[in-house]
């Protein structure tokens, strides 16, 4: 009887991104001689199957390191299970983790109680890789980026001042909603501004007429709330004609993309490991949609052209 093989081969794949995500991994076990990699997941989570994809990728295309393995555990399941030793060791269901692997963990709803919160905190105290850790998590917020695009802000970071400046040519405008010149510009011409929360997971942007009723709002109610939101210039990207294609059936629109670069960074203390772009994310969605995510429903994965 012929074996069953298994559900995830890498020469079905040529993702760079996953590819450079396990060898970044590897590497970190390779050099510390750790053997577990743990990946927090949402108890409700529909979007699984790369997940294990990528346990899938290090047992295939490194089966000399067996030694290696994955567990996926809530941060519910890390709080009840979880230890941190005298060493920093992180300890989950009695074993030995080098790699904490965040799906969850990003928006409210995944710290519904003191539990969650406990995981957080614990797994921040171990000496376990956090991909990624609480810093960097920040370092992705709406309002972080708004700050970085102050004047001033980049050369604390940056010495060459032409790298400076060709990276705030990429920036769109950001502003706090304690600048009250640029909230009667909102207020004024909300279609040109994206009001944004501190939330990641899609869904969470205001545009158009919401935009001066959401600013109109905080103003009667005054600026306790300001902090959460920031505004964002509105980008118009370039529409393309499209066909799209579901369950069989074409659909010819007007659509835009958007274009992500991975990168793959690796750190102990102040001595960096990796420091590498690897791969991309082309996401495309109808023009006459404001949302843009893929696991939410509004947009496609898709590739690059160039000519």
């Amino acid at each position: 009887m012929e074996s069953q093989k298994p559900m995830f081969q890498v020469e079905n794949f040529d993702d760079e991104f996953v590819q450079k995500l396990v060898y970044d991994a590897l590497v970190w076990c390779s050099l510390h001689g750790l053997v577990v990699g743990d990946k927090t997941y949402q108890p409700d989570e529909r979007n699984m199957y790369d997940q294990h994809w990528l346990s899938s990728v290090l047992r295939e295309k490194y089966p000399l390191y067996a030694f290696i393995v994955t567990i996926r555990k809530s941060l519910a399941e890390v709080e009840t299970e979880g230890s941190v030793q005298d060493d920093g060791t992180l300890i989950v269901d009695g074993q030995e983790v080098s790699v904490v692997y965040y799906r969850s963990g990003y928006t409210p709803r995944d710290y519904p109680s003191e539990s969650e919160w406990n995981a957080r905190l614990l797994i921040e105290q171990s000496s376990a890789v956090k991909c990624p850790s609480i810093a960097y998590h920040l370092a992705g917020t709406k309002k972080i980026q708004q700050e970085v695009a102050k004047p001033g802000v980049l050369e604390r970071f940056m010495d060459n001042k032409d790298d400076v400046a060709k990276l705030r040519k990429c920036f769109a405008g950001l502003w706090s909603l304690d600048d009250p010149e640029i909230i009667k510009k909102a207020i004024e011409k909300p279609e040109l501004f994206v009001m944004k929360p501190q939330r990641e997971g899609g869904g969470n942007n205001i545009y158009g007429d919401d935009v001066r009723e959401n600013l109109l709002r905080l103003q009667k109610e005054g600026e306790e709330e300001n902090a959460a939101y920031i505004l964002m210039q509105r980008i118009f990207p370039k529409v393309s004609n499209v066909f799209l294609v579901r369950e069989g059936v074409y659909h010819k629109d007007q659509a835009i993309s958007e274009l992500g670069i991975y990168g793959a960074y690796l750190r102990n203390k102040e001595r960096v490991i990796i420091n590498e772009q690897s791969g991309y994310l082309m996401r495309t969605k109808v023009s006459s949609s404001d949302e843009g995510g893929v696991a939410a429903g509004f947009a496609v994965l898709d590739s690059i052209y160039l000519n």
